[in-house]
């Protein structure tokens, strides 16, 4: 029987290369407004504890003056690089990847209504540039050069971006189309993204690559090429991020309950909730396989 891929934002290339997480995560990584919170989870109460914090006014010394700006609203703070660094990116029009013992920005670039970044081979980054006059499309840069744009492509309402290393794959989310590329000219200086493939989403407005749109949340089986909804969060509206480890069963995710924010982030198997009211959470990410 042919295996089902899961485009999640999460474990990206971990679950294609054999993630067997076999517990439930017990740290997860949260970001709303200008902080970003590593949550440690009690295994036996189900209660959390911000156990690290950064906000971007801790790194104003070391970025440029107007990234105070630029990073006043966090939409995504991926763990990459074995648990080591995060990848931020802001609404308000900025990427920024993070060494999180240090808090040392190691990489930043001003992008346009950046919604979502993701590593790729060669040390170098993708982001997915929402609606704005010099967004909706897709960035590449190098990790180690910032505010150096390599490649642009467009994307109306880039939303998600998700590298699957098994099959040398980036996938992309846009407002109603899912999008998949391939690597070209990697190993020179003019690297590019060659599309191949696109699906229409069953819904419009795609958010989150797990896949989930303003109306559900959905599966997308790279065997099949079939989109069908992901039943552990069926019926629930305007998730903003889902996380799945399905040796385990757990989903972490969040959902827009005041306008698009939360102050509250879900799991199911196990069941719990962890809120915190001084942020306006909204994506959670975990520690899980990388």
């Amino acid at each position: 029987m042919k295996a089902k891929f899961l485009l999640t934002t999460v474990l990206t290339a971990a679950m294609l290369q054999g993630c067997k997480q076999a517990k439930p995560v017990e740290k997860i990584v949260a970001c709303g407004d200008r902080t970003a919170l590593i949550v440690q989870i009690n295994p036996d109460t189900q209660e959390g504890e911000v156990v690290w914090q950064w906000n971007s006014a801790d790194a104003k010394e070391q970025l440029p003056a107007e990234y105070q700006n630029r990073l006043r609203s966090l939409d995504d703070c991926k763990v990459v690089n074995n648990g080591k660094q995060l990848l931020i990116t802001s609404s308000s029009d900025a990427a920024v990847l993070l060494d999180i013992a240090t808090k040392t920005p190691l990489f930043y670039a001003h992008v346009p209504m950046a919604h979502s970044a993701e590593m790729l081979p060669g040390n170098r980054i993708v982001v997915a540039l929402s609606t704005h006059p010099q967004g909706n499309s897709l960035e590449v840069y190098d990790a180690d050069k910032s505010e150096q744009v390599l490649f642009r492509d467009s994307l109306y309402s880039g939303h998600g971006v998700v590298w699957m290393d098994r099959l040398q794959r980036l996938y992309a989310l846009g407002f109603d189309e899912l999008r998949a590329y391939t690597l070209k000219n990697w190993d020179t200086t003019m690297p590019k993204l060659e599309l191949q493939q696109t699906w229409d989403l069953p819904t419009e407005g795609g958010h989150e690559l797990l896949v989930t749109d303003h109306e559900g949340i959905y599966i997308f089986d790279t065997d099949t090429q079939q989109f069908t909804p992901f039943a552990p969060l069926e019926g629930i509206d305007n998730i903003k991020s889902a996380n799945y480890y399905p040796a385990t069963g757990q989903v972490v995710y969040t959902k827009a309950e005041i306008s698009w924010w939360t102050h509250h982030l879900y799991s199911k198997n196990p069941e719990w909730t962890y809120t915190n009211e001084n942020i306006k959470l909204y994506k959670v990410r975990t520690f899980g396989c990388h």
